[in-house]
């Protein structure tokens, strides 16, 4: 079966730097476009960065600068290199891979950006 696994999550302080991984298995990596949603408490999931099978990228404005994602095709893994963390980017952060109707989610891993 599908699963991705999300690690790389923690505590930073402002001004840090983070890098997510999610390592998935079970599909055709390669074929699907790939997501980093996060949701922090009271408030809803929210897309954060996306990157299509072909490798085109997009992100939420919030985090445009600071956040890049990246994939890499042959360990079937996708990356969100996270720079000048924000406390306002405290949130558990979920990796999503998508195809078609078809998505799948990850456990999430909490970041979190206190002083």
């Amino acid at each position: 079966q599908v699963q991705l696994v999300e690690s790389g999550g923690g505590s930073v302080q402002p001004g840090g730097s983070l890098r997510l991984s999610c390592a998935a298995s079970g599909m055709a990596f390669r074929s699907y476009g790939m997501g980093w949603y996060r949701q922090a408490p009271g408030k809803q999931r929210e897309l954060v960065a996306g990157i299509t099978s072909g490798g085109s990228t997009n992100y939420a404005d919030s985090v445009k600068g600071r956040f890049t994602i990246s994939r890499d095709n042959a360990k079937s893994t996708v990356y969100l290199q996270m720079n000048s963390l924000e406390p306002e980017d405290t949130a558990v952060y979920y990796c999503n891979a998508y195809i078609r109707t078809i998505d799948y989610w990850g456990q999430g891993t909490q970041v979190t950006v206190s002083s």
